[in-house]
């Protein structure tokens, strides 16, 4: 599966209708739409901009800059956007429906929610929830008991030395399968234990005295070296672990193996014992990063006995560190939320709760959620808009001057087996084997875990669940399965500033359209392009295709090696190019889909702004968003999307940008028509 996480805002300035220089558009004047649209007279927010600002300097700072400028972020936020402010209206509207449950004993949601609200509760008993599993671990004495405990942690929801989940085989995409991947860092990528910049030395420092300081609320003795030896075994395992980059290999991850041969090769670890503990017997498993889970149980064999167990205690504490008491939640998010991420604040405990019940009732409360807020126009309408986006894919996929007719024939076929799901599953998931009580919260997580692992496990051996969604009909997200051959929209982004049934179309072709055409590139980017049309990971390109397509990711990717939001701190142009390829392919699709929308007629003029410039705008638009220093430099190190101003700033590989806005070359973002990528 390839999620793609976006992420910016929205708000309104009149465009002058005079043009300062050759950068600023040309301006005639048309009607705006007859309806008012959210966001200024066409569903752009022109009181955000700054037109100041060339666009051939900063596409992103002219669309967003007074946006930028004026618009703070929330104490409780690492960043605020469109996605942000799509979120909380999420928020508020699923607190509705809770508040609405909240008395009814009989209502599941209602009771989860209100058993979270009562901090009253939480506190009185203090730590006793949680004690008995504290007591498990520390009744472990040997290597078996370990692996053992590390299986039934995974269950509770506790990351252990490894992560495993049941997926779809990547090259048998019928079955289903175990795969396992490196785990056991309680930071989060290898780069924060090995980097040896002042940035991530002082985060390792703050690290180590965040986890003394667990070990003293826990009333643990010799807290002081018992995390300095953790932080020096997790360096360790830091050593062995694959790289972002490549993790993300498809080709690279996919090692099928049998349990007898992993256990072979990693004798340090009783795998048999780790399954086991929860049910599995697996004869095959796939293991996505095989040299780091075979360096890991040889670390793991020679760690003393109590730095495994405190790796298990201290993870356990910051899975549950919410449905704790205030001290153990406050200093568990004054390292990961303030010092890593750079938020102040926590969020208010509503919030926290609308958060628990996405993750543990997500689908019992989506089912409230579309009724109340997803109106079927909207279905119909974006049914609509993805034909016609994927009708524009397959115009360019013809016109592609890199392809052979051969592999051509082939995206075809994948793209006749496209499955968009929009909105809300079909079919909705069954929590009736889930146990919620009234006064139990630490109880109900870690049951939620349990049924949510226990589901997923479930699978093996069943036909595959095409119905299933990855995500709920709240997110402010949306996404593409490689396997499934999917697109999914969930309700909640398709609102204003990404669609508005009210906004002129070029908007909302730059907006929703280009989200869309994001998802649908991802089958075609550097990882999603290794599958063909029944979901299998198998290469239906020539090989002189796969050079050709490697020649222009390269391109894509030195032009954001370049670009460098920190002095030292660099956009990986490898780590961030299935993204990239998204937003520039998708870019592409919609803009094609927008033109042959006119029906061969020319696009008014609305408020001085061509059509062209107002779909670049309504791509702009989508992507503001200001971030924490903190968070926006770990998202260099763990997030696979570009930050937002450059991928607003992709339009600088496109001629009808150039052709929108005159920009004059010698501009920042500026690039001669010979260094403009066009990949899909």
């Amino acid at each position: 599966m390839k999620l793609f996480l976006m992420g910016a805002a929205a708000t309104g300035l009149a465009l002058a209708a005079t043009v300062a220089h050759a950068d600023q558009p040309a301006t005639t004047t048309a009607a705006a739409p007859a309806a008012k649209p959210t966001y200024g007279t066409y569903g752009f927010d022109t009181a955000g901009m700054d037109s100041s600002v060339k666009p051939g300097d900063d596409f992103y700072e002219y669309a967003n800059g007074t946006w930028l400028k004026n618009t703070p972020i929330p104490a409780d936020k690492s960043n605020y956007g469109a996605f942000t402010v799509l979120d909380e209206l999420s928020q508020k509207r699923t607190r509705e429906i809770l508040d609405g449950a909240k008395t009814d004993p009989n209502s599941k949601i209602g009771v989860a929610y209100a058993t979270y609200l009562d901090s009253a509760a939480v506190e009185a008993k203090g730590l006793a929830p949680i004690k008995p599993w504290l007591a498990e671990i520390g009744a472990v004495k040997d290597l078996k008991a370990y692996a053992a405990l590390s299986g039934k942690a995974a269950r509770a929801g506790v990351r252990g030395p490894f992560r495993f989940y049941v997926g779809q085989d990547d090259k048998d995409p019928e079955t289903y399968i175990l795969s396992m991947m490196q785990g056991g860092l309680g930071l989060p990528d290898r780069d924060y234990y090995l980097d040896q910049g002042e940035k991530m030395a002082a985060i390792r420092t703050a690290y180590v005295a965040h986890l003394e300081q667990m070990l003293t609320l826990l009333g643990e003795p010799n807290a002081k070296a018992r995390a300095a030896a953790l932080m020096a075994f997790e360096t360790e395992i830091a050593k062995v672990h694959w790289t972002q980059v490549d993790s993300r290999d498809a080709d690279k991850t996919y090692n099928k193996m049998s349990l007898a041969a992993l256990q072979k090769a990693a004798p340090g670890f009783d795998f048999a014992a780790y399954f086991g503990a929860v049910g599995l017997k697996p004869t095959d498993l796939l293991a996505a990063q095989p040299s780091a889970v075979t360096g890991e149980a040889a670390l793991i064999a020679k760690a003393p006995i109590g730095v495994l167990k405190d790796s298990l205690l201290l993870r356990s504490v910051h899975s549950y560190a919410d449905y704790l008491p205030d001290n153990i939640a406050s200093a568990d998010f004054a390292f990961f939320g303030t010092t890593l991420s750079g938020t102040p604040e926590r969020e208010e405990r509503w919030k926290r709760g609308v958060t628990f019940l996405k993750d543990s009732l997500g689908e019992e409360v989506g089912k409230v959620y579309v009724a109340k807020y997803f109106p079927p126009e909207t279905k119909a309408a974006m049914d609509q808009l993805v034909k016609n986006v994927l009708s524009a894919m397959g115009r360019r996929i013809d016109g592609l001057p890199w392809m052979s007719d051969e592999a051509k024939a082939r995206a075809h076929k994948k793209l006749a087996a496209f499955t968009p799901k929009i909105g809300y599953p079909d079919r909705w998931r069954d929590y009736s084997g889930l146990t919620i009580k009234s006064g139990d919260l630490f109880g109900n997580a870690m049951r939620a875990n349990q049924f949510d692992f226990d589901y997923n496990i479930g699978k093996l051996g069943k036909p595959i669940y095409r119905w299933e969604w990855g995500m709920t009909p709240m997110e402010i997200n949306a996404y593409a399965n490689f396997g499934m051959v999917e697109i999914v929209f969930p309700a909640a982004i398709l609102q204003p500033p990404f669609f508005d049934p009210n906004a002129d179309p070029a908007v909302n072709y730059g907006g929703i359209g280009a989200v869309i055409g994001h998802e649908l590139s991802h089958h075609f980017d550097d990882q999603g392009a290794k599958y063909d049309e029944t979901g299998k990971l198998n290469q239906w390109w020539t090989d002189q295709d796969v050079a050709n397509f490697k020649a222009l990711t390269a391109k894509l990717g030195a032009q954001y090696d370049a670009y460098e939001p920190f002095p030292g701190a660099h956009v990986k142009g490898a780590f961030t190019m299935g993204e990239n390829i998204g937003d520039l392919g998708g870019l592409a699709v919609a803009l094609d889909a927008y033109h042959a929308s006119l029906g061969g007629k020319a696009a008014p003029v609305i408020d001085g702004m061509t059509g062209d410039q107002r779909f670049f705008l309504g791509w702009a638009q989508v992507w503001r968003r200001n971030y924490r220093e903190a968070n926006l430099r770990q998202r260099l190190v763990t997030d696979p999307h570009a930050p937002s101003q450059y991928r607003a700033d992709i339009v600088r590989n496109f001629d009808a940008w150039y052709d929108a806005f005159k920009p004059a070359p010698g501009g920042k973002i500026y690039l001669d028509p010979k260094d403009r990528v066009k990949i899909w």
